[in-house]
């Protein structure tokens, strides 16, 4: 295991990740998985001031999207990943920008480097944990996997703009965005990259400030937040 940096840390806090303990713990990743995906959202509900299930799952997802997400900019910044026990991470009520919100909670340790021979394993593995969640999501709440996934990948197409910016962090980024393209990757997941779908054959900077997304992730339902920048329903 690895000890997170000063910089790594401030960048996990500004995605809603922290690693100290929650004042008001809600359920852990272990507990949404399990048996308790309905008690899990009905907390959501009532901390998002969601007016439904199914805005509550989006809600939700987009939470859990910007874990998966710092996963891969971790990985391409820093060559590490998280490697915790499910029922280490946490989901804890905390006040961000004036709203309660739903928070995640990792611990420091569960962070380790990552060999360059075992990349793509540890790609698979960061995609079939987003899948596993949103199966799951979706066990309790009448909603696409599409929207799902799309709210991951918004996350994810501004982290890969700003890596491949960066010549320090270009290389990596590119080969762990080539992999993340591989339909094998998506073996058992989907039947194509869904990464590459939402992509369209263009570069995360291109994709930028345009209405990339194919579904609405319904914040603009949610009490407190906005229509996002990618929605289809913004009218030009």
């Amino acid at each position: 295991m690895t000890k997170l940096t000063a910089d790594q840390l401030k960048q996990l806090n500004m995605y809603s990740i922290y690693t100290d303990t929650p004042q008001r713990k809600l359920f852990s990743l272990a507990d949404f998985l399990g048996d308790q995906t309905e008690e899990a959202l009905t907390a959501t509900l009532a901390i998002s001031r969601s007016p439904n299930k199914t805005v509550t799952a989006s809600y939700f997802m987009r939470r859990f999207g910007m874990f998966i997400a710092m996963q891969f900019y971790n990985l391409a910044m820093y060559d590490e990943v998280w490697d915790g026990e499910i029922e280490r991470l946490t989901f804890g009520a905390k006040k961000e920008f004036g709203n309660l919100t739903v928070s995640m909670f990792a611990n420091s340790e569960d962070w380790r480097s990552v060999k360059i021979d075992e990349r793509s394993e540890v790609i698979r593995y960061i995609l079939k944990q987003c899948d596993a969640v949103i199966r799951q999501t979706r066990t309790v709440a009448n909603i696409s996997s599409l929207t799902l996934w799309e709210s991951v990948f918004g996350f994810l197409l501004w982290h890969y703009h700003v890596l491949l910016e960066n010549p320090g962090t270009a290389d990596e980024a590119r080969a762990d965005l080539n992999l993340l393209k591989d339909e094998a990757l998506w073996e058992g997941i989907a039947p194509r990259s869904l990464f590459a779908v939402y992509l369209k054959g263009l570069e995360p900077a291109a994709l930028l400030n345009t209405v990339v997304r194919t579904t609405c992730c319904l914040s603009k339902d949610v009490p407190g937040l906005m229509q996002c920048g990618f929605c289809p329903l913004i009218k030009s």
